[in-house]
């Protein structure tokens, strides 16, 4: 059974920081992709950043220079830094993953039909 567990949400002032966590169980995580999106309350849900089973990685245009997806194969585990947080990055956060062996490209990536299981979500606000 596919589990993706988020952490590492909070609340933090405009300019600071927060690094997110997504711990993968029940399949192998190694062999998928894997992507970060967030929502907020009523507004569709919108692709941040990816990163294949090969390690390469897109962002959405409002986060690149600003957030870093990367991945430990060796713990399971995704991670998202950002930096220089805005108010306008506020929404709750959530990890994906998909079966590499479909092969997309481009900024599909960052679409959230293309993608199989879903975390619960760890919330992030940025008071200005």
């Amino acid at each position: 059974q596919v589990q993706l567990v988020e952490s590492g949400g909070g609340s933090v002032q405009a300019g600071g920081s927060l690094r997110l966590s997504c711990a993968a169980s029940g399949y192998s995580y190694r062999s998928y992709d894997m992507g970060w999106f967030r929502q907020v309350p009523h507004k569709a849900r919108e692709g941040v950043a990816a990163i294949d089973s090969d390690g390469s990685t897109s962002y959405a245009d409002s986060v690149k220079g600003r957030f870093t997806i990367s991945r430990d194969n060796a713990k399971n585990t995704l991670y998202l830094q950002m930096n220089s947080l805005k108010p306008e990055d506020t929404a709750m956060y959530y990890c994906a993953t998909r079966s590499s062996a479909r092969k997309i490209y481009g900024l599909a990536k960052l679409l959230e039909e293309v993608y199989q299981y879903w975390g619960q979500g760890t919330q992030v606000t940025v008071s200005s």
